[in-house]
């Protein structure tokens, strides 16, 4: 194929699509870039690539190009052959001419171009004429796609009252069609609804504030958004996205009162902490930027105080102090409130907080009396005489009416009997003397009632101090125990002696210690006062015998610092010991105690050896009681038979076994017992159980037992050439079935008769219907 030919081919196929000049220009560019191809390579199959428009529709094969190799004489002698993406299905070739067809319609956006191959062939010898070539046919874009938006719904905030220009959000929407072929994805973008607050840039989707915006006028906008392709031509295709734009609270109002006077009032009676009233101030603003103080303003007074309710945001007015209708009845305090967060850039709008008045109102109340004083001091001397005052309380009706008012004692019926009060004037007394020492302290509580309403009752506390006086004399503060060897030497300290004083002087103790005047010019000991409230007892001579006297009672003086003071003789007892060079005070303390009784030393040593033997003859006695205790089980029915027991860990074979054992290993003894017939056991059982329901120990059945026993022991060969003690058991009227031992029994079954049993009460029936004669031949 020539290149004029190529040129040709080209230019044919420019004129089978008309488009606008940019295009015309574009084919004429590619057309010459075809052409000089061709140039550089004649005959290589090397072609540039063919258009198809997408979308174009036809009853008939459309056109699209021709391919002709430059040996091709016209004369049909070559045959065209088409291969490749849609051969034969999409496109077709005419195996003459070389011609070109699409059948079917095309979308780009599913497939934008299509790669085949070209081959001609000579139809006699069916061989290639050319080389086989490559080529591809591009599906040209139109616009027949709409624009999308495909992030939405778009939600978007912005602070109120930002500045015109201020980014709000951006708005993306996308074109299926060829971006890089003509404007048919080429967006323009425009605001449909949202002026004049908003706007938006045409090509980059961004919308901006328009104008300040305050939230308190509307917090929510809806914007409409639309998006043209072919650059918002005629004809193009459009999309809509709403965007809903949100506008976040600043601090821009200040809190302001809806009310510029309150009313409120309060009982008299209300306690500290009662809420008076409430106070509210709005705030347009939400969240934080609403949360505000509230404050009271010019209240010298400090009677009432404000709190914030930070849930409702109220303020509320509480009593801080106790209000007195009688006192003051009207007050009025200034409220302000006033934001806690406070935006700089509204400074300039004035201050962020508002003022209110508050009038409050004291409601009379009927009081209860008021005492002059809460607490009262008062003092007494203690012995005073019955009557004596104690002291003088008050109370009043605080209210205009003046009530009069009734005192009474509370609380104690041990106080009501020490004190009375005046139920008139409240002047209290004492009703029998005090002692101190009993009681320095009485605490009473006293009411006062209103006559006209009894209801109404105050309390008082009166504190009553016993003052003391010196009405106790000093004493030992504990019985001394003193003791003296015989060999004492003179002025040996024996004994340190103390006093104590039930008084409390102001000034505090001061004892003085002395002999009394009786024993003052005895020898025998001395005391010397320590001037520190202790005094020392000491030996006025040398040797001591005890002979002579055992004991000695020392008269001790001791006098207190009180006014007027009080003087005590208290006796010191001093026990003479016989010791070598240290006392033993506990044989002294006996030895004295022996003495007194008038026994001697050797005296005391016997009746000491006495209580040791007494001891050993009780312990002796408490061992041989305890080894009869441990005494084997039936030790008399075991002397009574005088058989050994022994024991084997054989075990027969049964009854049919008779060589288990010999018997005759039970008897080993060398002397045995003469044998005594024995009575009938049944008829002995039957006659001694009868009478010992009716006798005792003392009957004829027990004398009867002993003889018995006693005759037993007197031929009884084994006993020994002596006497002996024998101990028997008598078991008395014990079980009412007496015995069932089989043991001594030489008579059988058929030959006893058991007809008693049916005397021996319900326990026995079953057994006696077993044994007794009237049991029936079914039994």
């Amino acid at each position: 194929m020539n290149s004029s030919a190529l040129l040709c081919l080209m230019v044919v196929l420019a004129q089978l699509w008309p488009c606008s000049p940019s295009m015309q220009n574009s084919r004429a560019q590619d057309t010459v870039q075809s052409f000089a191809a061709v140039r550089r390579s004649k005959r290589d199959w090397l072609w540039e690539p063919f258009f198809v428009t997408e979308e174009q529709i036809s009853p008939h094969p459309v056109y699209i190009g021709q391919l002709k190799s430059d040996l091709d004489k016209q004369d049909g002698n070559l045959e065209y052959i088409l291969t490749g993406e849609g051969a034969g299905s999409l496109f077709f070739i005419n195996e003459y001419n070389g011609k070109i067809y699409v059948r079917q319609k095309l979308d780009r956006e599913k497939k934008p171009f299509y790669t085949l191959r070209a081959h001609a062939i000579n139809k006699s010898t069916k061989l290639p004429v050319e080389p086989e070539s490559e080529f591809i046919i591009k599906v040209r874009d139109v616009n027949d796609n709409e624009p999308q938006f495909l992030d939405g719904p778009y939600v978007a905030t912005v602070p109120e009252m930002s500045p015109e220009g201020t980014s709000v959000t951006q708005v993306t929407a996308t074109d299926a069609d060829d971006p890089s072929y003509g404007n048919s994805a080429r967006l323009l973008y425009s605001l449909v609804q949202g002026q004049p607050y908003f706007s938006v840039e045409p090509k980059t989707g961004v919308i901006r504030m328009a104008s300040q915006i305050d939230r308190e006028t509307k917090e929510q906008y809806l914007v409409i958004i639309q998006a043209k392709d072919m650059v918002g031509q005629p004809g193009a295709f459009s999309a809509t996205a709403t965007v809903t734009i949100n506008l976040s609270d600043i601090n821009d109002n200040p809190p302001k009162f809806q009310q510029r006077l309150y009313y409120m009032s309060v009982s008299e009676e209300a306690p500290v902490g009662t809420t008076v009233g409430k106070v509210f101030a709005e705030d347009s603003d939400i969240g934080d930027n609403a949360a505000m103080d509230y404050f009271i303003e010019e209240d010298s007074s400090d009677v009432f105080y404000i709190i914030t309710d930070n849930e409702t945001q109220e303020g509320i007015v509480l009593l801080k102090k106790r209000v007195d209708y009688e006192s003051k009845r009207r007050y009025s305090i200034q409220v302000k409130a006033v934001n806690k967060y406070i935006d700089e850039r509204f400074l300039k709008e004035g201050p962020f907080e508002d003022t209110t008045i508050v009038k409050i109102n004291v409601e009379d109340a009927d009081e209860p009396p008021v005492f002059t004083s809460e607490n009262y001091m008062m003092e007494i001397v203690e012995g005073a005489t019955s009557g004596s005052l104690v002291g003088v309380i008050s109370a009043r009706d605080p209210d205009d009416a003046d009530s009069p008012v009734r005192y009474s004692i509370v609380h104690s019926m041990h106080l009501k009997r020490l004190f009375s009060i005046n139920e008139h004037n409240g002047t209290i007394i004492t009703t029998e003397p005090l002692d101190r020492e009993i009681a320095s302290w009485h605490n009473l509580t006293v009411t006062a009632t209103e006559t006209r309403n009894p209801e109404k009752i105050s309390e008082a506390n009166v504190y009553v101090q016993v003052l003391d006086v010196n009405d106790n004399a000093p004493e030992f503060p504990k019985y001394y125990e003193t003791f003296v060897c015989e060999n004492a030497v003179s002025g040996q300290q024996i004994q340190s002696i103390s006093a104590v004083d039930q008084d409390a002087p102001a000034e505090g103790h001061r004892f003085y210690f002395s002999l009394a005047q009786e024993d003052a010019n005895s020898s025998h000991f001395i005391v010397k006062d320590n001037q520190d409230n202790t005094a020392g007892i000491f030996t006025g001579k040398s040797g001591f015998r005890r002979e002579e006297q055992f004991f000695f009672y020392l008269p001790i003086l001791i006098q207190d610092n009180g006014t007027p003071p009080l003087t005590s003789t208290n006796t010191l007892t001093v026990t003479l010991c016989d010791c070598d060079t240290e006392v033993n005070t506990f044989y002294c303390r006996y030895g004295a105690f022996m003495y007194s009784l008038g026994l001697s030393t050797e005296a005391l040593v016997a009746v000491l050896a006495c209580i040791l033997i007494f001891l050993v003859f009780f312990l002796a006695i408490v061992t041989i009681r305890r080894q009869q205790q441990q005494k084997p089980p039936f030790s008399e029915k075991m002397e009574e038979f005088r058989e050994n027991i022994v024991s084997y860990d054989d075990e027969g074979g049964g009854e049919a076994d008779t060589e288990a054992f010999d018997i005759s290993a039970l008897r080993t003894r060398t002397v045995m017992r003469t044998h005594r017939p024995r009575k009938k056991v049944a008829s002995e059982i039957q006659s001694l159980y009868r009478q010992s329901l009716q006798v005792g120990p003392d009957s004829a059945i027990f004398r009867q037992f002993i003889s018995e026993k006693l005759q037993e022991a007197n031929t009884d060969p084994s006993v020994p050439p002596y006497d002996s003690l024998q101990t028997y058991a008598f078991e008395g009227t014990g079980s009412l079935a007496g015995s069932l031992s089989s043991l001594g029994s030489n008579t059988s079954d058929t030959d006893q008769s058991y007809d008693y049993l049916a005397d021996w009460g319900p326990r026995f029936k079953w057994l006696a219907g077993m044994y007794s004669s009237q049991r029936t031949v079914g039994d």
